[in-house]
């Protein structure tokens, strides 16, 4: 399966793109074509010093060229570029493929992450992700909770959960495998995707814990 990272060049792509080169061909994605084809050559030595072989391979190319070939596309950019870029790329995608959008809308005041549909009255990330999909069923939230210091390091075992909302079983079914094969993850889904916002709101609750409570890179686990 083909994985195009959008925004791959970023500390959350890099960590998707090494952890699921073992068994996936990944994408990934710049505005700068230039930048992506040279991370995606340290992610490969990043990844083949960590597990001695892949099955996979890491490549890299310019969003549009990404965004046409993949089979999964994940939306890994902040919240502001959410209009500018998807209504780019996302008319360039296969009618099949998959869209992930971690987007968490939130802004940082002198008291701590805010979330900005709350906080500004402005739509959540689902909301105007999905004005741009083809297939709006194709568009499932998934991995706003997870620590990107902890992602990048592939020798690390994770122990989070998910959530995961969309409206196509056979998306979230896509997702959830993906999930899966991240040691240590399981998916929790949550519904809809109209019930994203539940899953966003929860990275500024989680931070505004971390810093206040001076946790170290926490995630969630429902037990």
């Amino acid at each position: 399966m083909k994985i195009g990272i959008i925004g791959g060049t970023g500390g959350m792509g890099k960590g998707f793109a090494i952890r699921w080169c073992i068994n996936h061909d990944i994408l990934v994605g710049s505005r700068d074509a230039e930048r992506a084809s040279k991370s995606a050559e340290e992610y490969t030595n990043t990844a083949k010093e960590a597990y001695g072989k892949i099955n996979g391979s890491i490549s890299g190319n310019d969003n549009v060229s990404i965004a046409k070939e993949s089979d999964v596309l994940v939306l890994s950019i902040p919240y502001e570029n959410i209009e500018s870029t998807c209504s780019q790329i996302l008319p360039q995608i296969k009618d099949s493929c998959v869209v992930i959008s971690p987007i968490v809308p939130m802004t940082k005041t002198e008291l701590g992450f805010e979330f900005i549909p709350i906080k500004e009255n402005k739509p959540f990330s689902y909301q105007l992700v999905v004005k741009h999909m083809k297939d709006k069923s194709k568009l499932v939230s998934a991995f706003h909770v997870i620590s990107e210091k902890k992602l990048v390091n592939p020798t690390l075992t994770l122990d989070y959960d998910i959530f995961v909302c969309g409206d196509d079983q056979n998306s979230v079914n896509v997702v959830n495998g993906l999930i899966n094969e991240i040691k240590g993850l399981r998916p929790i889904y949550l519904g809809p995707g109209s019930f994203s916002y539940f899953a966003e709101v929860a990275t500024p609750l989680l931070l505004n814990a971390m810093i206040k409570n001076k946790l170290k890179n926490p995630g969630i686990k429902i037990i």
